[in-house]
């Protein structure tokens, strides 16, 4: 039987592309570069390429969630 974060490991990617980062957050590739930028949502880099950890996702809804006063 999986453990708890067996599963969560197969359910999510613990990298995640930019172009896959625009999907899941459903925004703009300008606005994650822009989000990056201003070290809003942290990445991390393999040789040449950048990745968005997945827990970095999860920090940046967290984030936008604090600033719309969604953890009252």
């Amino acid at each position: 039987m999986a453990t708890a974060v067996e599963r969560d490991l197969a359910d999510e990617p613990l990298l995640y592309r930019i172009k896959d980062a625009v999907r899941v957050l459903n925004l703009s590739r300008t606005v994650i570069y822009e989000q990056i930028r201003a070290g809003r949502l942290r990445t991390v880099k393999q040789g040449r390429a950048h990745r968005i950890p997945a827990s970095a996702i999860h920090e940046y809804v967290a984030l936008l969630e604090h600033e719309a006063g969604g953890d009252r």
